[in-house]
C-alpha cells in the first residue's frame, strides 16, 4: 500500500545562520490511507509549522514532501491550486467561515472556486450535514450558530469535495467540552466508515486519544511515538499513555472526555 503522504528529511529554518531558528529539523513519516494520525507538541514544537508546510502556506527550507507521485511544494499555477482546493481539506480552530455567507454557502464555496457544479455537491451536502448535525443550521449565518455547529460546518466545507487529506489543526481548540467530543466523535466515525485519512494537529491529550499513531514533536524532531493498541486497548487507556508522554514534553491535558 502506497502512503498518500510521504515527508522525508523535512526542514524548516528562520533566521540567518549564526542565530538561526529550526523550526523543522529533519522530520520524516508517512501517512498512509484510511488513517488518523496525531501531531503533538508542546508551544514551539514545529508542529504548526509542519501543518503550513504539508498545505503550501509555508515553504520548506529543504526535505520532500510527496503526494500522488509528487514533491508538493515543487507544484505551481494551476496543479497548486487544485492540490490545495482538492486533494486536502482544511480544518482549521478558528472556524474560517465567511460571516455573509449561511452555512450551506460556506459548505459550497469550494465547489464555485473549482468550477465544479453546484448540483454534483448538493447529495454529498445532504448526507455530511446529517451526519454532522447541521442541517438545521444550514440556512443560518455564522453568527447565528454555536461555536460546534460553527465547526461541524466548517468540517462539511473540508470535506465537500472528497479530499485524499484531512488536515485539521488544533480543530477543538474553540470548543467547549462536550462540542469537542462531539466533534471528534464524528471525524472519528468518518475515518473509520468512510475510510477518511485525516492528519491532526492538537496539543490536547483527549482530542488526540480518538486518533490511532500520534507523532510527539520536540524542537522540529520526531521525540517519540505511539499507536493505539486496537481492540486491546480502551481510548482511556490511550489517553493515559498520551498524557504520559506529554508530561515529558512540558505539556498535557487534565480530563479525558
Amino acid at each position: 500500500m502506497e502512503p498518500v503522504l510521504q515527508i522525508e528529511s523535512l526542514k524548516k529554518y528562520y533566521g540567518k545562520t549564526a542565530a538561526r531558528t529550526k523550526a523543522l529539523d529533519g522530520i520524516t513519516f508517512q501517512v498512509m490511507p484510511g488513517e488518523f494520525l496525531g501531531i503533538m507538541g508542546s508551544s514551539g514544537s514545529g508542529k504548526s509549522t509542519l501543518l503550513n508546510c504539508i498545505a503550501t502556506v509555508i515553504r520548506p527550507s529543504s526535505g520532500k514532501l510527496v503526494m500522488n507521485g509528487r514533491e508538493i511544494q515543487t507544484l505551481k499555477g494551476t496543479a497548486l491550486a487544485d492540490y490545495r482546493g482538492k486533494e486536502i481539506g482544511y480544518l482549521f480552530q478558528s472556524f474560517e467561515l465567511l460571516d455573509h455567507l449561511t452555512g450551506y454557502e460556506n459548505i459550497l464555496l469550494p465547489l464555485s472556486l473549482h468550477s465544479v457544479p453546484e448540483k454534483e455537491g448538493r447529495n454529498r451536502l445532504e448526507q455530511l450535514a446529517d451526519y454532522l448535525e447541521v442541517t438545521d443550521v444550514l440556512d443560518k449565518f455564522p453568527s447565528q450558530m454555536s461555536g460546534g455547529q460553527r465547526q461541524r460546518i466548517a468540517a462539511a466545507r473540508a470535506l465537500i469535495l472528497n479530499p485524499e487529506l484531512v488536515l485539521a489543526d488544533e480543530p477543538t481548540g474553540a470548543l467547549d467540552s462536550r462540542n469537542a467530543k462531539l466533534l471528534m466523535e464524528k471525524l472519528t466515525g468518518l475515518n473509520r466508515n468512510s475510510n477518511t485519512t485525516i492528519l491532526m494537529v492538537t496539543h490536547d491529550c483527549n482530542a488526540a486519544s480518538y486518533c490511532g499513531r500520534i507523532l510527539f514533536i520536540q524542537d522540529g524532531q520526531i521525540f517519540h511515538e505511539l499507536r493505539q493498541d486496537i481492540p486491546r486497548e480502551s481510548r482511556q487507556d490511550f489517553y493515559q499513555r498520551i498524557l504520559k508522554t506529554m508530561a515529558q514534553l512540558g505539556g498535557g491535558s487534565t480530563n479525558v472526555l
